[in-house]
């Protein structure tokens, strides 16, 4: 039995989906809040709930008893944390949601899995905690002490608390730190549905730092096969562990820190020109300045993953954005 928490989300739907098309039973833990339109999620869950393997609780990671007796019931072996308050920009207007999904409902996962003997817990970070990082591209060796988002902060409590439970308890823990993901099913808050949308709209797109921005966008399927390489495949301690040059994303616990991304960035301006080029129209753009808590640029280095699990990221910009704008215009009956 496999846990996916977030299961209604844009990952959380693709990883559940992919489980339940392989014939895993599959356990989906959901509050399905209104961050975004709740009909969009509604529709994900219409379709893992065709699987009969699939079973769903509408809960909130907050509630501790409801999570509790999900692990009671259910006691799964392996647990894929994507459940959080997402969102860069929306934690410098609502930084309690952050703290409540991203820190107290993190932790109340971590004693869960904890209590339960789970093998292994899989959990989503993101390329938000490199902050101030300009040193390109963005390695899991590399300091990450200078956070510039609340949300960027929470994660990397995550990987805190994620160690400090391999540490002491001996729980199996892989933080993910995902790069600017799109892809069918996506979020209406990020660029690629907000700028698809506005587009056909024929209304302006807001743009920021003047377009001089790049990001390491990843197809959803490039990062739900990356998930699942390392599923089954718990971190072992590492005995010769050098804690006088201390390596970040390993340890002496069963712990580790990969990126997961394209390892190649687009400038924003060339990915704007590709959704014109397949929408056959242009954009109105108003350029605006960098936001509060917004970087410049993005780049994973996704060596880690390439090195331990063979991942090998191959759906380009074109035919990503490509298959998120068929599905939309189906989804929307365009």
């Amino acid at each position: 039995m496999i846990l996916v928490t977030g299961a209604a989300g844009f990952i959380g739907f693709h990883l559940a989906k992919k489980l339940l098309d392989a014939g895993h039973d599959v356990l989906g833990y959901d509050n399905v809040n209104d961050y975004y339109d709740p009909k969009l999620k509604e529709a994900r869950l219409a379709v893992l709930n065709d699987h009969e393997e699939f079973i769903f609780y509408r809960k909130d990671l907050m509630d501790e008893q409801a999570l509790a007796k999900v692990f009671d019931d259910h006691n799964p072996r392996l647990v894929v944390h994507l459940a959080a308050q997402a969102g860069v920009r929306y934690s410098l207007i609502n930084p309690k949601a952050y703290m409540e999904s991203n820190a107290i409902g993190f932790f109340n996962i971590l004693e869960a899995c904890r209590h339960h003997d789970v093998e292994h817990l899989v959990y989503a970070s993101s390329s938000s905690v490199y902050g101030m990082n300009e040193k390109m591209p963005f390695s899991t060796r590399h300091n990450v002490d200078h956070p510039i988002s609340l949300y960027g902060a929470t994660k990397r409590f995550n990987e805190l608390m994620a160690h400090t439970y391999s540490h002491l308890y001996n729980l199996p823990t892989t933080g993910l730190r995902f790069f600017t993901v799109y892809g069918p099913w996506g979020r209406p808050d990020m660029a690629l549905f907000l700028f698809t949308k506005a587009i056909l709209d024929d209304k302006p797109i807001e743009v920021y730092n003047n377009g001089e921005m790049k990001r390491d966008f990843t197809y959803v399927d490039d990062i739900i096969n990356g998930v699942l390489s390392l599923l089954d495949s718990p971190p072992q301690r590492i005995d010769h562990w050098n804690g006088q040059v201390p390596d970040p994303s390993s340890s002496k616990a069963p712990f580790k820190l990969y990126n997961i991304g394209h390892n190649s960035p687009v400038n924003l301006m060339d990915f704007i020109k590709g959704i014109e080029n397949q929408l056959g129209k242009k954009a109105k753009i108003n350029f605006k300045p960098l936001q509060p808590g917004d970087v410049v640029a993005s780049h994973a280095d996704v060596s880690g993953l390439i090195e331990d699990f063979d991942y090998k990221p191959d759906t380009d910009i074109k035919a990503g954005i490509g298959k998120f704008i068929e599905w939309y215009k189906e989804y929307y009956n365009i």
